[in-house]
């Protein structure tokens, strides 16, 4: 008995010890969220209203910071950002003192919202007129887009783990009711490959880790029984974006993998 009170005793001062060690280590992380709609969490609800960037305490950046125990969280991303907006408008919390950044940057740039609802209302035509056009855009003109993004993310926290998100493909192409035709479905989820392709490619030109989200969505896009990704819906913003069981459990774990 003696012997068994000194053990416990001992495993007791040990957790005392050491578990303020692991709270200190745990609370060095300096989080900086950037980017556009599936970062903020537009389609996740319970948006933070003091802004109009459609900012959810339901979004993976807000339930990573939650859930680890971070020393400071600052969530810019915002609702329609593009690289661009994302340079002149996001970047005022990275210092020397960022440990961590993810960001989601790339598909307004496309105008891949547009692009979808182009394929939802229009004919053949129109969708696949659509998907060419951001295609090329894709290929031209978004690497050097997010190359100036990077640069400046670098710039600004030169000693942060960056983590570059990708998109989901958006749809199951199994039969729906009610759902755009297979071939729309499947030239949608091919544009949203070459997307992330753009995007895996310019982030590891950086140094950044790319994290893909699609095969985290795989059984659980638009047109799946327990889908992840809304299709229309109202209000009209949240249509094609994650819902709150996306963010929770297909980006959430994906960026949890990333940063190790």
């Amino acid at each position: 008995m003696i012997r068994r009170s000194c053990y416990v005793l001992l495993c007791t001062l040990l957790l005392l010890v050491f578990a303020p060690l692991a709270a200190n280590a745990e609370s060095n992380v300096h989080y900086v969220a950037l980017g556009d709609s599936y970062s903020s969490g537009t389609g996740a609800g319970s948006y933070d209203l003091s802004y109009s960037c459609q900012r959810s305490s339901r979004a993976y950046p807000a339930l990573w910071a939650e859930r680890n125990a971070v020393q400071s969280f600052s969530f810019d991303a915002c609702s329609g950002a593009t690289s661009a907006s994302v340079r002149s408008d996001q970047l005022g919390s990275l210092s020397a003192e960022t440990t961590l950044v993810s960001v989601t940057s790339g598909g307004n740039d496309a105008g891949f919202v547009d692009v979808v609802l182009a394929c939802r209302t229009g004919t053949d035509q129109d969708c696949f007129s659509a998907l060419d056009d951001a295609e090329l855009y894709i290929a031209e003109t978004l690497p050097g887009e997010l190359d100036l993004l990077y640069a400046d993310i670098r710039a600004g926290a030169p000693s942060a783990h960056v983590v570059v998100l990708g998109y989901p493909r958006l749809y199951e192409t199994t039969p729906c009711f009610g759902a755009i035709s297979v071939e729309r479905r499947e030239r949608v989820n091919a544009t949203a490959d070459t997307l992330n392709a753009a995007i895996h490619d310019r982030a590891s030109a950086h140094g950044f880790a790319f994290a893909d989200v699609s095969p985290s969505f795989e059984g659980r896009r638009i047109c799946a029984s327990s889908p992840w990704i809304h299709g229309p819906t109202w209000p009209l913003s949240s249509s094609y974006h994650p819902n709150g069981s996306g963010h929770d459990s297909g980006y959430l774990p994906v960026l949890a993998g990333a940063v190790g």
